[in-house]
């Protein structure tokens, strides 16, 4: 669908269903007046349509690999700058699920498991942008800001028993969130460190590396040879943070270093490897774009993979690292300054080159997505584009259950289903090739209905069987309409498993139902609707690749 042709109509996530018929539903969803009785057992849509593409189930990668050469990689580099390394990690230190679609196999905890693997060497510092705290920044994956991205990071690498040793908050001025921030960490006993925007950043060398640039912040004290930089998102400052503790480092004449570890891109893949084009698509509402590296190619006559703010900044980040060591520097390269082995443990790469161009397609459909609730520009959308015409993907051939999907849209007014009009359908690629489709109703979401067809499939459950009794969604009903006072009683994704997590408890089919919920995760699912937050929340919960198409399912603008 042309993006001209996509009503933009609303900024918000909107809900599927708003009213309640006052008649019987004769699909099963068992109504009488306004009160919900019976799960949506709508026949068409808990069919096995047709068999999909075989989905990648085969490993491409190798963690234990990776976690050897890696760890070695990084220690030999501590080794190397008198064991005092400032390490910039880049990336996701848990939960790169963005690497484990792309590198079948990826664990994506692994870094993590690295991690723990180095704790008794490693220092962890914790970096956050001031202007992302204050103007909320949204980490996507998670539909979190970055300041509550960064407490969860905390609680994630203590649960791993990992310690943080602090928090510093970048190109700090006073901002009132950020301020706020701060006072927040330090009352639970988390130490906070600001540092103000670096005075001739980024072409006076002369004032950067001095009193005045780097030594206007105060010295982290830090304890152990390795100390890890990490923080939510790009930008957030941990390279300004890991040259700040250099030029104070040499100022007591401690000869320590720095050094990049960054997944993607993957600097000894081709550049057009769908691997690495896939990181640009998922960089392309901040314009990041891969290139060869033009100082390595000259240093050594080697091509290797790097992206643009890395290679633009190097002339300049080389000459800083020359002013404070007062020597040649170590680095002739950008590329010379990662430790990243992710592209040896690669073990079959035809199967990363077809999960990587899914993941060019997911891209696609989430950023038309972002486009019409304006989260992201045309240009966005059209880059992406381009990555899909250089691979010749076609969504509907490459992804079966796009197409299955909106026939389930289709089919809906024929069977009496959708709500108020609306008419959703959905679609999930089970692992074995089969896809099962579900569609609204004043009952369920489309999301909950195809994921209850799902499990009762693999269950074996019969058609007959009810996983959702009149007792519960009776009671549902009332809750949401004449206590919470909402006006759908449409249960979500979530909302529809808690019910049946309830149910389950004297319902022998739904607790065996559920058991199978597991087997969801890694699966492909499509929506012809924009996801509410509690459908979208209840896919990335079970693990399941969720695109929708661009469209909203009300005209309302409000959404409470």
């Amino acid at each position: 669908m042309p993006l001209e042709h996509i009503c933009p109509v609303s900024i918000h996530f909107c809900t599927i269903c708003f009213t309640i018929p006052g008649k019987e539903d004769t699909q099963g969803a068992g109504f009488t007046g306004n009160t919900p009785r019976g799960e949506d057992r709508d026949a068409p849509g808990h069919g096995i349509p047709e068999r999909g593409r075989a989905m990648i189930t085969a490993p491409g990668f190798d963690n234990e690999k990776y976690i050897r050469e890696q760890t070695a990689e990084i220690l030999q580099r501590v080794e190397r700058f008198h064991n005092k390394l400032y390490l910039e990690f880049g990336g996701k230190l848990l939960y790169d699920y963005h690497a484990a679609r792309v590198l079948p196999g990826y664990d994506p905890n692994v870094k993590m498991r690295l991690l723990r693997e180095l704790k008794d060497k490693a220092d962890v510092l914790l970096c956050i942008y001031a202007g992302d705290i204050e103007r909320k920044k949204i980490r996507a994956d998670f539909g979190i800001t970055y300041d509550a991205d960064a407490l969860k990071l905390i609680d994630d690498l203590r649960s791993w028993e990992i310690p943080v040793l602090g928090v510093v908050i970048t190109r700090f001025d006073g901002q009132p969130a950020a301020l706020q921030f701060k006072n927040k960490l330090e009352r639970r006993g988390i130490p906070v460190f600001t540092h103000r925007f670096t005075r001739g950043y980024p072409t006076d060398v002369e004032i950067i590396v001095s009193d005045e640039g780097y030594g206007a912040n105060d010295r982290i004290e830090t304890d152990k040879p390795l100390v890890i930089v990490t923080g939510p998102g790009p930008g957030s400052g941990k390279m300004a943070t890991c040259l700040s503790q250099l030029y104070h480092d040499y100022l007591q004449g401690l000869k320590s270093g720095y050094a990049k570890f960054e997944t993607f891109p993957i600097w000894n893949l081709p550049l057009k490897h769908p691997v690495n084009v896939a990181y640009e698509a998922a960089t392309a509402d901040i314009r990041d774009f891969n290139l060869i590296d033009p100082f390595h190619l000259e240093a050594y006559g080697e091509t290797a993979v790097n992206y643009n703010r890395d290679v633009e900044v190097f002339p300049v980040l080389r000459r800083i690292l020359e002013k404070i060591t007062g020597e040649a520097s170590f680095y002739r390269s950008p590329t010379d300054m990662g430790v990243n082995r992710a592209g040896f443990a690669i073990t079959n790469d035809g199967i990363t080159q077809e999960a990587a161009k899914m993941e060019i397609i997911r891209r696609y459909f989430r950023y038309r997505c972002e486009y019409v609730m304006g989260f992201a520009d045309r240009e966005t959308v059209q880059r992406v584009e381009l990555f899909m015409k250089d691979f010749r993907l076609i969504p509907e051939e490459r992804r079966p259950i796009v197409a299955v999907a909106r026939q389930a849209a289709r089919q809906a007014p024929e069977r009496e289903k959708g709500d108020a009009g609306i008419f959703c359908g959905a679609a999930v690629e089970l692992k074995d090739g089969t896809i099962i489709t579900g569609s609204n109703s004043p009952l369920l979401h489309a999301a909950s209905s195809v994921v209850i067809h799902a499990i009762k499939h693999l269950a074996g459950v019969p058609e007959k069987i009810k996983l959702l009794p009149p007792q519960i969604t009776d009671s549902v009903a009332k809750l949401k309409t004449e206590i919470l006072k909402e006006k759908s009683v449409s249960l979500d994704l979530e909302e529809a498993l808690i019910a049946m997590s309830i149910s389950a408890a004297t319902n022998p089919a739904a607790a065996l139902a559920l058991e199978k919920l597991e087997e969801l995760k890694n699966c492909e699912a499509h929506m012809t609707h924009i996801p509410t937050p509690g459908d979208e929340a209840g896919f990335r919960r079970l693990g399941i690749n969720l695109t929708t198409d661009p469209l909203f399912a009300t005209k309302d603008l409000f959404i409470a």
